[in-house]
């Protein structure tokens, strides 16, 4: 039997409007590297990866190109230009993964604006995928969670049944790739999470709980807390 590839799309074509730096924050150099190298240099380094797809902001191409160079792989497949949205960038770069890929390989959707890579939980993210078709990295909630309404609380929400969703989200090529290519302008426009078409059309997802806190860099004290956290909590050397 056939052992399918494992596929990553790294996201990271968005102009990160909300961050308020002149630098896109997936660029922004963290002790001497742009924050996406880390987490590219761990998916490189993983044995279940084979290859990778990155998505980058076009104004960044030629850099990211250098800044490849940096991690000693031969698993990056191709680097195109996002901008873009979300949902077309997605799809962009399953059209790149179309080019080898076959229906039962794997993909898995991470986002740069998710400063981590949980090497166990992607693995069981995989082994998720190959028995429901989708999967996803999530962070359980562990205080009390409420329904709001114009800024008023209105019930508590069983905190068992909410999870944040967390990087990577995964699939079967096959089964997303024809989701993104035969969904209309208005639903890429709408449902910017590939989660969120997926369930839309009917793909089975499971949720892999996640140990590593689910950070992610929208805000500059974000980055404050990924930078204090990368050597030792994120990004250990040696793991």
């Amino acid at each position: 039997m056939k052992k399918s590839k494992n596929i990553v799309i790294l996201m990271m074509g968005g102009k990160a409007t909300r961050f308020g730096n002149d630098i896109p924050k997936q660029y922004t150099e963290v002790k001497g590297l742009p924050l996406y190298l880390y987490i590219l240099r761990k998916f490189s380094a993983m044995e279940t990866i084979d290859s990778i797809v990155i998505v980058t902001n076009p104004n960044f191409y030629q850099q990211t190109l250098e800044w490849n160079k940096l991690v000693n792989t031969e698993k990056i497949y191709k680097v195109i230009c996002g901008g873009q949205g979300r949902s077309k960038d997605v799809l962009s770069a399953l059209e790149v993964v179309n080019e080898f890929a076959d229906d039962e390989d794997i993909v898995l959707i991470h986002d740069a604006t998710h400063p981590y890579v949980d090497v166990e939980g992607t693995k069981k993210v995989i082994e998720a995928i190959q028995q429901y078709g989708g999967a996803t990295l999530g962070g359980k909630q562990y205080d009390t969670v409420y329904y709001t309404e114009d800024g008023m609380l209105k019930e508590v929400i069983n905190r068992e049944n909410v999870v944040s969703g967390a990087s990577p989200e995964g699939f079967k090529f096959g089964l997303i790739y024809n989701v993104y290519k035969n969904s209309t302008k208005e639903e890429l426009d709408k449902m910017t999470s590939a989660g969120a078409l997926a369930l839309a059309n009917h793909i089975e997802m499971a949720i892999i709980p996640s140990d590593i806190l689910n950070l992610k860099i929208t805000f500059p004290g974000d980055m404050e807390i990924f930078s204090n956290l990368v050597d030792s909590y994120f990004f250990k050397e040696g793991e």
